[in-house]
């Protein structure tokens, strides 16, 4: 997820509909884990927030990095 010259993510369709949004395959990619490991947390509710359109999973980029900065405090919380 690059961000641009603002420091917002112009996210792959920028302008578009879609802007702001990434597929399933696409954050697989950036966090590189599977696609079924993203299926699994979805499962399990344990990962990213995500909406259904069809057969298309996306995510709101900025809901991932809420989501990672969750992560991050939940770990800071428990070396205490």
């Amino acid at each position: 997820m690059q961000e641009n010259e603002t420091g917002a993510d112009p996210g792959p369709r920028d302008g578009g509909l879609l802007g702001g949004w990434i597929t399933r395959a696409e954050l697989a990619e950036e966090l590189a884990v599977s696609i079924d490991t993203l299926c699994r947390w979805d499962t399990r509710r344990i990962g990213p927030p995500s909406v259904r359109a069809g057969r298309k999973v996306l995510y709101r980029v900025e809901s991932v990095r809420a989501w990672l900065r969750e992560q991050e405090n939940k770990k800071a919380k428990g070396r205490r």
